[in-house]
């Protein structure tokens, strides 16, 4: 198994607890979009599984239950995520009938012998409901049985749900230890540089952008907010186009910027795309906050282009509307 370095220190707690028999019945592992939390939960289920692990804990990926979970189709192996509603879009949230069923299926027992292990992602999106209704299985675990929670925003969670979970934590790695992993994915010195920085540092998003047109899409909001500062364009126009594009990629880019800004005037610098004077410093954090904000009103039923252009309204860099 190939793990990004900054796994390294997460994967060493995971199997020294598992060595020692002390693997807690729900892990919480989060940190930002774009760490691999998905890939570090896949690769410690399969090792749970896994017939004849490694030295080091990992699965073999060669065992009968290695293929099987390959293969999606390991019988104590079970995905919680966002279905497909009836009219075949994607839900925004995690339902109670979801939970219920997981909590049925780890009432039984596992069909191998060992774990049952569940991996729930995104686990911030559970609503109230299903929140409640894994609280009452987390509270009374089932024997060998793990629940896995994946979030970018763990704060979404409740604490009583969070309490009741050991967190596994991901942050960013070192500058060069991301532009190390960037360049063994086949990223070119120059455009890794562009895309961390971009990415504030972060470097699956980077690798995202560098394999993509991320950071095309940001050359555009940069545009479009100078334009907004100068007067050349409207908030409303902007919006509008925002709204019809990836709206989430363009709310993140705006909130990128603004922290970009941000961090080199607390550094006493001016801001690298000049969209506002030191002075502002306060505004941009504030602008911050309500870009990241208008992401997660994306989940709701407010129009996009409304979200988008109240997040704008509130630009250091808006002329008007």
């Amino acid at each position: 198994m190939t793990r990004a370095a900054w796994h390294d220190e997460a994967w060493r707690t995971l199997a020294e607890r598992r060595a020692r028999g002390m693997l807690p019945h729900a892990l919480l592992v989060c940190g930002p979009a774009g760490l691999g939390k998905r890939e570090l939960a896949s690769g410690f289920a399969a090792a749970l599984l896994c017939q004849q692990p490694g030295a080091d804990g990992s699965a073999c990926g060669t065992c009968r239950a290695c293929q099987l979970v390959a293969a999606g189709s390991h019988p104590d192996l079970v995905h919680v995520g966002l279905e497909l509603r009836d009219d075949g879009k994607p839900r925004t949230e995690i339902t109670v009938e979801q939970i219920r069923r997981l909590c049925e299926r780890l009432a039984l027992t596992a069909q191998f012998g060992g774990y049952q292990i569940a991996i729930v992602d995104p686990a911030d999106a559970m609503n109230p409901s299903a929140a409640n209704a894994l609280l009452k299985t987390l509270e009374e675990p089932t024997p060998a049985s793990i629940i896995v929670l994946l979030a970018d925003e763990p704060a979404r969670l409740p604490a009583t749900i969070r309490s009741r979970c050991q967190r596994i934590e991901l942050k960013l790695p070192g500058r060069d230890a991301a532009q190390a992993w960037l360049a063994a994915h086949g990223v070119p010195a120059a455009t890794a540089m562009q895309a961390l920085d971009a990415a504030a540092g972060n470097p699956g998003i980077a690798l995202a952008w560098a394999r993509s047109d991320g950071l095309a899409v940001r050359e555009r909001v940069i545009a479009d907010l100078r334009a907004l500062h100068t007067g050349k364009a409207a908030a409303v126009a902007i919006a509008n186009r925002w709204a019809k594009e990836d709206v989430e990629l363009h709310l993140w880019l705006l909130a990128s910027v603004a922290g970009g800004e941000a961090r080199a005037h607390a550094a006493g610098r001016d801001g690298p795309l000049a969209l506002t004077s030191r002075i502002e410093f306060t505004k941009l954090s504030a602008w911050f906050d309500r870009a990241n904000r208008a992401r997660r009103q994306l989940r709701g039923p407010l129009r996009p282009e409304l979200v988008v252009l109240e997040a704008l309204a509130e630009s250091p860099t808006a002329k008007g509307l």
